[in-house]
């Protein structure tokens, strides 16, 4: 007998009352009952789009796990994505990519989850590839299975953890601040040795006792069928077995006896980072509401006490930054402060302490407080916009604080919290407590350890060992019987018919001075979202200067002519509003997202900024260090180096767009602040911009808001650069960076190819997908599933109204280098060679059907106006890719990979451990190879 309970929800946002102000309401239905077998079932409906989202979280994490017996719940992470007793290998995600759908899954201590976003015709296969995986699992967990995956979790350690400055960050603190016995003492990814020691019948225990349907809700939202939708629930979820009754963790706080202080060596890191960890409270408790807005009024924004003593008077960091970790059964406050090279940590230590002095003798204000409340109301109202976002929550509050209902206490709770609040919880776990800090310093630096330290032991992989499936123990054979089921489940359900696409109603406007505005009407949500686009951006950079337009978009939100950098700030967060700038390659993009009831304030403010530079010389000065800290930072990452040197080896060091927008030290110091006054004047003007809106404001009201803006610009002629692009590469030549001890290579393999504008532009991006477009790409498979030797692959095209580069890439495990790039080098040879019928069928119907996803965030619409703007492309531009898609044969398909991908012309980049792999790389036949710099300087 199942029991179903249905609610109205009904969302209070009192966040504006707080302020004085009307209260905004927001209601949602939902229905939720649970199964005889346990598993809670909550039904959203949606009809905004045509498209349905599903997520099962499990509760368990990895705090379920036992000492000695770690990684278990994030490797079942990965093998549910594999197969099932009747759904074949990898066929998870091509079923479901090939529905039009997307998909994927996540841990952490606490929970587990898998969700999908498809059109509604596929929602009863989901249901069946869900419900498969759930109960009818173990029969594949196999010991090869096991070992694959094995492999699969290292790489992505290797690529999250190893191979990244500051990755052991996380599992030095927790060791220190949790007992060994404490859920929250290991890292959810585990110990390699206790995956290694393990058996398949361990994992399979594990999976018997936490992820059966009684350790489950399961969330269906969007637009479907309420009769149906029950009847598939009920036929392939109703009859699987519960394996054992499972209870709620109990809060296990822990409480520290002493101040507990370590560090560690980062072959990675060029500056020293300090963290400061104080045990707090677990999540939805009274407490955890005010230690998060604590952390707030500690760090963010130029008034908060971190920022005035490390950031702006002592200048020990570019930035500090404070957060509550609020988790199931325990909490932590984190303080983290990444300093200037060679500033020592017991400084920084010391002045985190004189801005909690500071803290206490200033204090805060209510109106402080105020504006960090309005800012929660509109993320909160962020985080529910779409279909998928409204699934999280939903399951989160049913498993976590007891009902869906929740969702509305929650943000309640945050907007109770009081001054007495703040200043209970600051007194109780920060002032006078002990705690641990963790002082990361780059190798050889250990002079700039904070005072009383203790090396840490960190376990680093040698390269010539990785590998855990080469090394796992051998084990008796242990299977799981098959079982039994009702119906045949081997057949797949049929899809229903293709719901009926329609594409969201665009306006446009053009004003007296050229600006041009493209709009969307969407009501559902009291938001409006909107961009400024001025083209240009880095492209007009003195190419001796590069980097002028990216320190633009940062001093320019420092402040303005009648606004202090700190006036302006509490401006923007007083009304819950965000506004940003950011560079890019050829725009500059001033960007804000705000409640509808207050876009006429936010939007004064965003033409205040335009108009109103405040050209301030401090900020500048400290903005610049920042960015040339930032530089060296990133020239430390691998993947970033990887990525920086290949487009200086595919447009040639004399082409704009072989540099980062973050310009380089040198050309960075170089800068004055004349020099953004000059850029500004000369190529800011309507002329070369546009706006696109979308959200809860109609065309009328949206030509109004920005007439005034429209009549006081003036515009000017502004010359974008005719870039002279390098000959093609009549032969295939190998590279290689040197990063001494890194644990995985970063492989980019590549050239030249097409803008965006070119006819073949997008039919090449068709072409490609079944290469590396997609998880199910060949690639990725390979790589990944078959090899075991990556996290991920992907290759693709990345044209703009200039040419732009095919690319394939992965991050590789050190030792099998040579075997990685011998597969990229082979594969793309033989995609140009030919494509299965059944290929070219997914490829079609992956791309098309995910035509149903593309309209429902206010993001996605905003992106589609960006295109429709930048490249002039016709309103119905996503009518015309669809028949490209579906006019792609295999005639046509071979002609577009003859014709683009050409790997003996491609350039080899190789970013890793010179000694253990260079070697054989010669072997490949691609030239010998030519030794970078990390900026693609040759090495002599």
């Amino acid at each position: 007998m199942k029991k179903r309970c249905v609610f109205l929800l009904t969302f209070l946002f009192v966040a504006a009352a707080a302020m004085g102000q009307k209260k905004a309401a927001l209601k949602i239905d939902y229905e939720k009952y649970r199964l005889d077998n346990g598993l809670e079932v909550i039904l959203h409906k949606d009809k905004s789009d045509p498209i349905v989202a599903v997520a099962i979280l499990y509760h368990v994490g990895s705090g379920r796990e036992e000492k000695g017996r770690t990684g278990f719940a994030h490797l079942f992470e990965h093998m549910l994505f594999q197969e099932s007793q009747h759904v074949g290998q990898d066929q998870f995600f091509k079923k479901i990519q090939e529905a039009g759908g997307t998909l994927n899954g996540g841990t952490s201590f606490d929970r587990t989850i898998y969700f999908e976003v498809v059109p509604n015709n596929a929602l009863e296969m989901v249901m069946w590839l869900e419900s498969d995986r759930m109960g009818y699992l173990l029969s594949t967990v196999t010991q090869d299975a096991f070992v694959n995956q094995q492999d699969v979790v290292q790489n992505e350690k290797r690529q999250r953890v190893d191979n990244q400055p500051y990755g052991h960050t996380s599992y030095v603190i927790n060791k220190l601040l949790y007992p060994e016995e404490h859920p929250y003492n290991w890292q959810v990814i585990g110990s390699f040795e206790d995956l290694k020691n393990a058996t398949v019948e361990d994992v399979h225990k594990f999976f018997k006792k936490w992820y059966g349907p009684n350790n489950a809700t399961l969330v269906v939202a969007g637009d479907f069928d309420d009769a149906r939708t029950r009847k598939w629930i009920d036929q392939y979820f109703g009859e699987l077995k519960t394996y054992s009754e499972v209870s709620d963790p109990s809060p296990r706080p822990v409480a520290l006896s002493a101040t507990k202080r370590a560090y560690h060596e980062d072959n990675f890191a060029k500056s020293p980072e300090l963290n400061m960890v104080f045990p707090s409270a677990e999540n939805y408790s009274k407490d955890a509401y005010a230690l998060d807005l604590l952390a707030d009024l500690l760090s963010d924004g130029k008034k908060a006490p971190l920022y005035k003593v490390l950031v702006e008077e002592k200048k020990l960091a570019p930035s500090a930054n404070a957060f509550q970790s609020s988790l199931e059964v325990a909490g932590t406050f984190r303080i983290r402060a990444r300093a200037f090279p060679n500033k020592n940590l017991s400084e920084v230590e010391q002045a985190i302490k004189e801005a909690f002095a500071r803290f206490e003798q200033e204090k805060f204000t209510e109106r402080d407080l105020a504006r960090l409340k309005a800012r929660t109301e509109t993320n909160f109202y962020n985080g529910i916009s779409s279909v998928l976002g409204k699934s999280f929550q939903l399951a989160n509050y049913n498993e976590y604080a007891g009902s869906p209902d929740f969702i509305s206490e929650d943000i309640a709770n945050t907007l109770a919290v009081t001054t007495d609040d703040i200043w209970r919880v600051y007194n109780k776990y920060i002032k006078g407590q002990n705690y641990v800090l963790t002082s990361f310093v780059p190798k050889g630096q250990v002079d700039l350890v904070a005072e009383g330290s203790e090396r840490f032991p960190v376990v680093e992989e040698a390269i010539e060992k990785a590998g855990v499936g080469e090394e796992v123990m051998e084990s008796e054979a242990f299977e799981a019987d098959k079982l039994e089921s009702s119906f045949d489940r081997t057949v797949e359900p049929p899809k229903g018919p293709t719901p009926e696409i329609s594409i969201p109603k665009i306006w446009s406007h053009t004003y007296d001075n050229g600006l041009k505005i493209y709009g969307i009407e969407h009501r559902e949500l009291p938001l409006v979202d909107y961009s400024l686009t001025l083209r240009g951006g880095m492209l007009l950079d003195d190419p001796a200067k590069v980097g002028v337009a990216n320190l633009m978009t940062d001093v320019m939100m420092e402040g303005t002519k009648n606004k202090t950098p700190i006036e302006l700030e509490e401006a923007i967060d007083e009304l819950g509003s965000r506004i940003n700038m950011f560079t890019t390659d050829e725009s500059i993009v001033i960007q804000a997202n705000t409640l509808s009831s207050k876009l006429a304030e936010t939007n004064a403010l965003f033409q205040e900024i335009l108009l109103q530079p405040r050209w301030d010389e401090k900020e500048f000065e400290r903005v610049k260090e920042e960015a040339i800290e930032n530089i060296n930072r990133r020239k430390v990452s691998p993947s970033f180096v990887a990525s920086q040197v290949f487009r200086k080896l595919t447009y040639g060091a004399d082409n704009i767009l072989s540099h980062s927008t973050l310009g380089t030290p040198e050309s960075v110091a170089a800068i004055s602040i004349d020099d953004l006054k000059n850029y500004y004047d000369k190529n800011f003007s309507p002329s070369v911009s546009y706006i696109a809106i979308v959200g809860n404001i109609s065309k009328k009201d949206a030509v109004s808001t920005f007439a005034p803006l429209a009549k006081i610009w003036a515009a000017k002629k502004v010359d974008l650069p005719d870039l002279k692009m390098p000959e093609p590469a009549s032969k295939p030549q190998l590279y290689f960076v040197d990063v001494p001890g890194a644990k995985q290579s970063e492989i980019r393999v590549g050239y030249l190819a097409l803008p965006y504008t070119h006819p073949d532009y997008y039919a090449a991006t068709v072409m490609n997908y079944k290469l590396g477009g997609s998880f199910n790409g060949n690639l990725n498979l390979i790589l990944r599933e078959e090899k075991g030797y990556t996290y991920g692959a992907r290759s693709g095209f990345s044209g703009s109204a200039y040419q732009g580069p095919f690319v394939a890439s992965s991050a590789v495990r050190s030792n099998v280098t040579f075997e990685s790039m011998e597969i990229f080098r082979d594969e793309i040879a033989k995609f140009r060679e030919d494509i299965s019928d059944e290929d070219l069928a997914f490829t079609k119907n992956a791309l098309v059907q995910s035509n149903a996803r593309r309209f429902e965030t206010l993001g996605a619409l905003r992106g589609m106006l960006n295109n429709i703007a930048e490249y002039e492309l016709p309103f119905d531009y996503i009518k015309q890719e669809e028949k490209t898609i579906l006019d792609m044969t295999k005639v046509r398909h071979h002609e577009l990979a003859q014709k683009y991908l050409d790997p003996n012309k491609m350039v080899y980049l190789v970013v890793g451990d010179a000694a253990t792999q260079l070697e054989r790389l010669q072997e490949l036949g691609l030239g010998e190879a030519i030794m970078l710099d990390a900026d693609g300087n040759p090495v002599r």
